[in-house]
């Protein structure tokens, strides 16, 4: 596992380096790039999940002609 998570009684702690913080279980994290195509290093590409929400509109009519002909086959 790669969080170092301790409880604490009802609490958790998470240590990063040599400090000790509060950790959530509801937390969350999310980046934002503006590069068109990003490259990932393969040791972050296995901890993170990378979603493209990226759309052009040549993409969308493929993405609608793919469901069309999936409806018609």
């Amino acid at each position: 596992m790669l969080q170092q998570v301790e409880k604490n009684g009802n609490s958790k702690n998470i240590t990063i380096g040599d400090k000790t913080l509060s950790y959530s279980d509801n937390f969350k994290l999310f980046l934002t790039t503006t590069l068109p195509n990003p490259h990932y290093s393969p040791e972050t590409s296995v901890k993170v999940t990378i979603i493209n929400f990226a759309i052009t509109p040549l993409g969308l009519e493929e993405q609608m002609l793919a469901k069309i002909v999936e409806l018609e086959a």
